[in-house]
């Protein structure tokens, strides 16, 4: 069997084989070698997500987009790379990753475009309030917390950069800690149909400000760390701009397009194509500041006009995202995460204690937060569970922190297993304290699987 294998796996890299000029000993890729691995990648995804995801619905009760994250480890060094080297090297080859990165930055961008035209602004409004306090919490507890941490973790050799100062490795902690799954957050929301719920909508909406907050730590983090105090100062100030003026101005640009589609009774394709357009160029900027583009895609879909547009608009882009392009985000970040680099006693007790305070400064804080701001304590405690999952964002923060020198491997696997377990352990733990409560009360799409004001019809 295991030559059968060996086999079949030189047979796949044969066909897969570079085509393009060899280049000091080295045959190159041609472009027509990228679409070959490009399109085997996108089947074994498109397949393995589903697989994994229906598995994690039907033996776990995980959402699908658990399965997903999970998948995408899965696929990567992990478990492939680690059981058969030679079958992940054929498919995911290190050259063609570039490739699988633009559609995974799509994927993530469209589905936050998607979440964007979701957001309740009423709620938004009715719950400022609570939504300022529990990100404020979900804020300062972590950055506490991580300036207790870190001389600890300094300590340790290869866990930061030798001669990093403390003041960058404490920030840096402290934004991996604050950080919230905002992307996974917001399908969690969505398949349990509270998509348009006030818990939904202040999760979410303290989610978005405490990425955005984490975003630009990091900015000052790899400004201190040799980028230069220019990269901090676009960062911040371009992302404060570009929210201020698609919240104050965008949205009364956009109206007329609303107002063309309940004319026409339908969405027509140029219509279509001008939203689209948006949501790139938002992407770009919030990009090229140095923030990420999803919080880009997030603020067009915020600024969409509602009604027949936004329900229109979401079932035009919304398949097609969720199933082809999302997945290659999940995958992208999982090819490198190493799970095996904490492979010591004392290393996996480190990694323990980082997972500790990690829950405790983002659901307790948050779970406080939301109590002090009034709401009850069912729905704080669904909070907090919600604002605890890290996902696929922190693994895109703390590979940023591996490429630039600032953590070294042990404390990246370290934080990727912080990221997996608070995201795994979300679904139970807001099931427990709120799910569960919410279906017996009879409140609107609670764990149904149907959009809030679908539920209420």
């Amino acid at each position: 069997m295991d030559r059968l294998l060996e086999g079949s796996w030189r047979a796949l890299a044969d066909v897969l084989e570079p085509h393009g000029p060899v280049v000091a000993g080295v045959r190159t890729y041609a472009p027509g070698d990228y679409s070959v691995h490009f399109f085997l990648q996108i089947a074994v995804i498109i397949v393995a997500c589903r697989l994994v995801g229906w598995a994690g619905r039907v033996l776990l009760r995980q959402p699908q987009v658990v399965g997903e994250m999970i998948a995408g480890v899965l696929l990567g060094p992990s478990l492939l790379g680690l059981v058969a080297p030679g079958l992940q090297q054929a498919i995911f080859p290190a050259e063609t990753r570039g490739v699988l990165y633009v559609g995974a930055q799509l994927g993530v961008g469209l589905y936050m475009f998607v979440v964007g035209l979701t957001l309740r602004l009423d709620h938004l409004r009715a719950k400022a309030r609570s939504a300022a306090t529990v990100s404020g919490a979900g804020i300062v507890v972590p950055f506490v917390l991580a300036t207790l941490i870190t001389p600890a973790l300094l300590g340790v050799p290869g866990l930061f950069a030798p001669g990093i100062a403390p003041a960058s490795a404490t920030l840096f902690t402290g934004a991996c800690i604050a950080l919230t799954a905002f992307p996974m957050l917001a399908r969690i929301i969505d398949e349990r149909g509270l998509a348009g719920s006030a818990l939904g909508t202040l999760s979410l909406t303290a989610g978005a400000f405490d990425d955005a907050a984490s975003w630009c730590v990091l900015a000052v983090v790899l400004a201190t760390f040799g980028a230069g105090p220019g990269v901090a100062v676009v960062a911040i100030g371009g992302a404060v701009l570009f929210a201020a003026f698609m919240l104050l101005a965008g949205r009364r640009v956009l109206a007329p397009l609303g107002r063309a589609v309940e004319r026409r009774g339908e969405m027509s394709a140029q219509l279509l194509a001008v939203a689209l357009a948006v949501f790139a160029g938002s992407a770009f900027l919030m990009d090229a500041v140095g923030i990420h583009a999803i919080f880009g895609g997030f603020l067009a879909g915020v600024c969409m006009p509602r009604g027949r547009f936004a329900d229109e608009l979401r079932a035009r882009v919304e398949p097609l995202t969720a199933v082809l392009l999302l997945p290659m985000f999940f995958t992208y970040s999982g090819l490198n995460t190493r799970l095996d680099t904490v492979g010591s006693v004392p290393l996996l007790l480190l990694a323990l204690g980082i997972l500790a305070v990690s829950v405790l400064a983002k659901f307790g804080a948050c779970w406080a937060a939301a109590r002090l701001a009034g709401e009850d304590n069912r729905t704080a405690l669904g909070i907090g569970a919600l604002m605890n999952a890290r996902g696929l964002m922190e693994l895109i923060i703390i590979n940023i922190g591996l490429q630039k020198g600032i953590i070294g491997p042990p404390l990246f696997a370290m934080l990727v297993l912080m990221a997996v377990v608070t995201t795994v352990m979300a679904t139970p733990l807001f099931e427990a304290v709120y799910g569960r409560h919410a279906r017996r009360a009879g409140l609107s799409g609670a764990g149904t699987g149907l959009p809030a004001t679908r539920a209420r019809t």
